[in-house]
């Protein structure tokens, strides 16, 4: 076993600290020297696999060069094509889109193309409760009687029946990412690259990245017949929040189209994205963060609590006053969820705990959890134990619920094992997210097996996640053009987390805010100071432990983020973690 970083054996949140290997430090060392960057920049890069010869390429990903083509994708000339006759024939299209932040959005980059053509569509977004993921038969059937083109976006890959349904009456194409079967349903043509019979490459796209392909191929069409299709650059920001909003990994074409299209948002061009900033009091440029935390769960909100098409209807928004009611209306929903989110998270983490922290599956079920939030709560069950997450909302003898996995442990996959093998209705998904539904009288067997099939891949095999460092700094050196630096590296998000720096043998005076956030400020002796804050301290050791340290000294572990406060810019330390020195 390597050395812990620092000697770190156990945090004061029980974690061990990992620095980078000899080999990377190496890397960097010549890195610095061949390219001038700053070593911390460097030592960042070196972890992602980054060479000296491909550092600026890197640093300056180009959507030109990284996006793929369209027609690397199965069926993707069939669904274009198809769709193009439909907008050039005027016929009726639907889009049936799942009730979250990928589907609202993914959605939206049809209606706002189609609109840029003159052509319209109806929106048709399940109620989450009433009719449950994806497309369901009597709703693919009502919408095929009135249409001569549905297309599914962030669903249908499993839908048979309904699909074959609706295939009856007109035709069906679906856009999509989740997890595919060994057979397909009875579409047109159904553009996933996460089908059996894709070769991986792009199966980190999510919907909307696949929607924008698809459209990057209309316009190519178009333009062979001489037509100058809709400006798909402005749509980025939609494909950047649906990105970062469904975790999908921040690597290849997707850490361009996430840099592209934070920079088109921060342009403030789109209504409905304008409102929800305002209402979300978000008043410096959007970040991942941002999408993360602050669009993304109020987009969501409307899905899981509300009516399902709020967060879509907001998006394709042109009218401000209606944008503002709208935001005002998703913000409200937000604060709601939480609330309903928080009452389900306690009796699950109680629940999870007396059944045992230690196994490869952490789960929790209850009589009337709202099914809105089970996913979330799902999250910060996996958060709190390292281990893949199941909550379950029990009615009428039914389970309906959601998971949530850790790296190199494939839920999906387990989810739609236990499908075939009968002990679920229903599931299916991603690698890092599932969704199910099973008989209550048989959740215990299902629980049970999945764990059997987790622990095949390893998962709970360990304690608390090492922390994994990228390096050490001094105070003196976390400066803002470092963090600005470090910036270029990004984004940072799922499988490309933002880099962690320790600071070793630093004072630290702290202050206790509201019930359980910590601020720092923390020197070395010698004149530099960092002021940081760790949000829920006080909900973990860390708090105490720092608030109560009297003149011990301490390291520190923590992201480096820009603070803008009354006009002046300064570095914050976002702390995650302490050791005592």
């Amino acid at each position: 076993m390597t050395r812990a970083f620092l000697n770190v054996e156990a945090s004061l949140t029980g974690r061990r600290w990992i620095g980078p290997t000899a080999e990377e430090d190496r890397l960097a060392e010549a890195m610095a020297q061949a390219t001038r960057l700053p070593l911390a920049l460097c030592l960042t890069l070196a972890k992602r696999g980054v060479t000296a010869e491909g550092a600026v390429d890197y640093l300056t990903p180009s959507l030109r060069d990284l996006l793929p083509d369209p027609l690397t994708l199965r069926d993707m000339k069939r669904a274009a094509e198809r769709f193009l006759v439909a907008v050039q024939k005027r016929q009726r299209i639907a889009v049936f889109a799942d009730y979250d932040v990928d589907g609202g959005t993914s959605a939206a980059l049809l209606i706002l193309w189609l609109r840029a053509m003159g052509r319209e569509a109806t929106l048709y977004i399940p109620d989450r409760i009433d009719e449950g993921y994806g497309p369901n038969v009597p709703a693919m059937t009502e919408l095929a009687a009135r249409h001569d083109l549905i297309i599914c976006v962030d669903c249908g890959t499993l839908s048979h029946e309904p699909i074959a349904a609706a295939a009856a009456r007109c035709d069906v194409v679906v856009l999509d990412h989740h997890l595919g079967s060994d057979t397909l349903p009875a579409a047109l043509a159904v553009v996933n690259p996460n089908r059996q019979d894709e070769d991986g490459t792009l199966a980190h796209l999510c919907a909307a990245a696949v929607v924008f392909l698809m459209l990057v191929e209309a316009n190519r069409q178009l333009r062979g017949e001489g037509v100058q299709g809709p400006d798909l650059m402005a749509m980025l920001d939609l494909v950047a929040l649906a990105t970062v909003a469904d975790v999908a990994p921040l690597v290849g074409v997707n850490r361009a189209l996430v840099r592209q299209g934070l920079k088109v948002m921060a342009r403030r061009d789109r209504i409905g994205l304008r409102a929800l900033a305002d209402v979300a009091r978000l008043d410096t440029a959007p970040t991942c963060h941002s999408l993360g935390f602050l669009f993304g769960p109020r987009v969501n909100a409307g899905g899981r609590i509300g009516a399902a098409d709020l967060g879509a209807r907001l998006l394709v928004c042109d009218n401000p006053a209606e944008a503002q009611a709208l935001a005002q209306r998703l913000d409200e929903l937000n604060t709601e969820r939480r609330e309903i989110e928080n009452r389900v998270r306690d009796a699950a983490l109680d629940q999870a705990a007396a059944r045992g922290l230690e196994g490869p599956l952490v789960w929790a079920a209850g009589q009337g959890w709202h099914p809105g939030v089970v996913g979330i709560v799902a999250s910060r069950l996996k958060e709190a134990t390292n281990r893949p997450a199941v909550v379950i909302g029990l009615a009428d003898g039914e389970g309906k619920g959601s998971g949530r996995s850790v790296s190199g442990v494939d839920l999906g996959a387990s989810v739609q094992r236990l499908a075939q093998e009968g002990l679920l209705i229903k599931g299916g998904g991603h690698k890092m997210a599932a969704g199910l539904t099973v008989v209550e009288d048989r959740l215990e067997e299902a629980m049970a097996r999945l764990g059997e099939l987790l622990a095949r891949q390893g998962a709970g095999a360990g304690g608390p996640a090492d922390l994994k460092l990228d390096g050490l700094l001094m105070p003196s050196a976390a400066t803002v053009a470092l963090v600005e630096r470090l910036e270029d590296a990004g984004p940072y998000g799922a499988s490309s987390p933002a880099p962690r720096f320790a600071f070793a043998d630093v004072a630290v005076t702290p202050r206790r805010v509201g019930e359980s956030h910590l601020k720092v400020s923390l020197t070395d002796g010698m004149g530099a100071r960092i002021d940081g804050i760790a949000f829920g301290a006080f909900d973990s050791p860390l708090g105490p432990a720092l608030n109560e340290g009297g003149h011990a000294r301490f390291h520190l572990a923590g992201r480096l983020e820009l603070n803008v406060w009354n006009g002046r810019t300064s570095v914050q330390l976002r702390l995650e973690d302490a050791a005592r020195a």
